[in-house]
């Protein structure tokens, strides 16, 4: 069986999959800032190609890196060689890719075979976007898909509007997933979202009273081009796929890319970074589009952006150290949610602004919403909280979706009550 597993992923090699055998994921703990502080030291060596899953942020947090096989030994020298601990997380993670792509495929016959859509497993760009199209025609009284614009490539953003009349600026609720698009439980957990809507709009007395004085709109993939790279080529891949002049580096973090404190220390100048910022804010075509859909509506009361991993609820600020005038309310707020998400599976969540909670963030979601009016802005950071991270098995998307919706109800009924 092992040698079919290695046969399967070098096939996958030969036409265009990067590869990550003998990758492992590693999970270390600076005991101080001494340490912290040498185990920065890493993240310059660009030779060694890790790939930071949680950043270094203060000692009591614990740091998730993915190194190469070819790195592995160094970094387990360096890292004993100054008495920071560290643990295996994730043994090898081509045989965690592996079996996620097995799983696919396993849904896809299924699907073809049915003719149903199978919330349970992880689907393609063009998967979600038919269903998204079949959704539409099935509620047309609901549901009206939009064009929001283009994402560097060329590829469509479309976003759905679950609406009860055709006023174009209702109060309206945002919800977006996939910005970083290597996290892709977040894609999953949205269209199970948008189905619920779309399916419980009259049965559910609360979202029939939140949709009579709300808009939703519900953005399934923010980073196209990335999403498809992650199916197409490297599953790893975090950020946007632009090119620009001066660097064979591709690509911008969408999430250090918004005008809001950015480009300040909490993002990377380097265009090699996983946390660049880009050439100027909002220089990423997909987060121009939603800024400009959202600025021209004029009325979106609350921006809510999922994301994984870490089981987190952070809201402003994440570029600068003061509390925002309704951080009292906004602290509240994810506490209930976070408790009642917790009810159902006993998932817990931490909870809190940004930078309090994880580390600086400069040119975030949730700093840009708030800074232009939006009082509600959070971002979701789903399961898991390390075992699986960024490949989370799909026989947890159903349990996170079902668990994340109860906090997301939290939030629309607060936000219905309070706009």
């Amino acid at each position: 069986m092992r040698a079919l597993v290695v046969f399967t992923a070098l096939l996958m090699g030969a036409v265009g999959h990067k590869l990550f055998l003998g990758d492992q994921v590693l999970r270390i703990r600076a005991s101080d800032e001494r340490q912290l502080a040498k185990f920065r030291e890493l993240e310059d060596l660009e030779n060694l190609q890790i790939d930071f899953w949680r950043e270094p942020a203060k000692p009591s947090l614990p740091v998730d890196i993915r190194v190469p096989f070819r790195s592995l030994q160094a970094v387990k020298i360096f890292l004993e060689s100054n008495n920071i601990a560290y643990t295996i997380m994730i043994e090898d993670v081509q045989a965690l890719v592996d079996q996620e792509q097995e799983e696919m495929k396993t849904a896809q016959t299924y699907e073809q075979s049915t003719k149903n859509f199978d919330f349970g497993s992880y689907h393609t760009l063009n998967e979600i976007y038919a269903w998204m199209d079949l959704l539409v025609a099935t509620h047309p009284s609901l549901i009206t898909k939009s064009l929001l614009g283009h994402s560097f490539e060329g590829r469509p953003l479309y976003v759905l509007r679950f609406s009860r009349d055709g006023s174009a600026k209702r109060p309206a609720i945002w919800l977006d997933m996939g910005i970083h698009s290597r996290e892709w439980i977040t894609h999953a957990t949205g269209v199970w979202t948008a189905n619920k809507i779309a399916e419980d709009n009259t049965k559910d007395q609360s979202l029939n009273t939140i949709l009579d004085k709300l808009d939703i709109f519900v953005l399934l993939v923010t980073n196209p081009d990335g999403y498809v790279y992650t199916h197409t080529t490297n599953r790893m891949w975090r950020k946007t796929r632009s090119v620009r002049s001066g660097t064979t580096c591709v690509g911008a973090d969408p999430n250090r890319n918004w005008n809001a404190g950015w480009g300040g220390t909490g993002a990377s100048s380097n265009p090699c970074s996983e946390t660049y910022h880009g050439v100027a804010p909002q220089s990423e075509p997909e987060i121009k589009a939603i800024a400009d859909f959202i600025t021209n509506h004029g009325n979106v009361k609350a921006m809510l952006t999922i994301h994984s991993y870490s089981q987190m609820l952070l809201f402003p600020y994440g570029y600068k150290s003061d509390h925002c005038v309704d951080h009292s309310e906004l602290n509240n707020l994810a506490k209930v949610a976070a408790d009642s998400l917790a009810e159902l599976h006993g998932t817990k969540y931490t909870y809190g602004t940004t930078l309090d909670t994880i580390y600086r963030a400069d040119g975030t979601t949730t700093d840009w919403a708030y800074d232009v009016g939006i009082k509600y802005s959070y971002t979701f950071e789903l399961r898991d909280t390390g075992k699986y991270g960024f490949l989370l098995p799909a026989n947890q998307i159903l349990p996170t979706a079902h668990e994340t919706w109860r906090a997301l109800m939290k939030m629309m009924e607060h936000t219905r009550d309070n706009s």
